[in-house]
């Protein structure tokens, strides 16, 4: 079962988990109505992390996280509705993802970033480098998608029923601070994605106006986005690079692949000249 399935099951679990600690580990960060929570590690170059639906930026980044913050500022964030963060609209887009991550770089004075996204998050990263091609100066985006094809919608309208280990849902419920009711809602959301058709609509014209220095990272075996939707982006969007992930899974940088992906996305961040603001 691959890790977007796992997350997405686990989440139909966790209302029998304890909340995580009220105690917020990070920042708060009033942007768009919402409470954003983010954290930041290290120093250097600032480096934007952003983890898939029903995660938090500790959840999804954790050790990687530590090993980037050797070279980088690490900012670590909860998206809406996620680990920390508030979401009073009960609503989830990746477009209003994007606005509240544009949102948070404005408040700490970051006019251009490097960043990685994983599954929604790199989605969130799509938008804002499409509307905001000045604010994303080079971005990883790992099991993204433009838009929701028949076999996703297919496997999210199945997601609820998927059987799931009790070990990993405990293991994800340290992202649900809020208990139940986060988990509940996360879920009704994440499940409603196979009716949206407007928000991940992202079409190569559109894809063409991105700025960003950009690297595609796909696993070949990627049960939710199939393997053409990382080559149609390859395509459209110019001067990008695609590393698709032999026997990979929808998010292939994890156990054994850790070390592999570190060294690529270093060099491939590290390369080229900033441009100037």
């Amino acid at each position: 079962m691959n890790r977007f399935v796992i997350a997405a099951c686990a989440l139909a679990l966790l209302g029998l988990a304890a909340p995580a600690s009220s105690a917020a580990p990070g920042k708060l960060l009033t942007v768009n109505g919402i409470q954003l929570h983010y954290q930041e590690r290290g120093a250097g170059e600032p480096l934007l992390l952003l983890h898939g639906f029903s995660s938090c930026g500790e959840g999804d980044w954790g050790p990687l996280a530590n090993e980037l913050a050797k070279t980088n500022r690490v900012i670590l964030v909860d998206l809406r509705g996620h680990g920390w963060s508030t979401n009073p609209s009960g609503q989830f887009t990746m477009r209003q993802s994007a606005e509240d991550i544009r949102g948070l770089l404005d408040a700490l004075g970051i006019r251009r970033v490097r960043a990685m996204g994983i599954s929604a998050g790199g989605m969130t990263l799509l938008h804002l480098a499409t509307k905001y091609p000045e604010r994303v100066d080079a971005m990883v985006v790992i099991g993204a998608t433009t838009y929701f094809t028949a076999q996703t919608r297919k496997a999210l309208g199945e997601i609820a029923t998927q059987p799931l280990p009790r070990e990993i849902a405990d293991g994800l419920s340290k992202c649900a601070s809020r208990g139940e009711g986060q988990v509940k809602e996360l879920m009704r959301q994440f499940v409603g994605f196979k009716d949206s058709y407007e928000d991940m609509n992202l079409t190569p014209p559109y894809l063409a106006t991105i700025k960003a220095r950009t690297l595609i990272v796909h696993g070949d075996r990627d049960e939710f986005f199939p393997v053409a939707i990382p080559v149609e982006m390859y395509a459209a969007i110019p001067g990008s690079q695609l590393w698709i992930v032999p026997n990979g899974d929808h998010v292939p940088i994890y156990g054994g692949r850790s070390a592999e992906f570190l060294r690529i996305t270093r060099a491939f961040l590290g390369n080229g000249q900033r441009k100037a603001d």
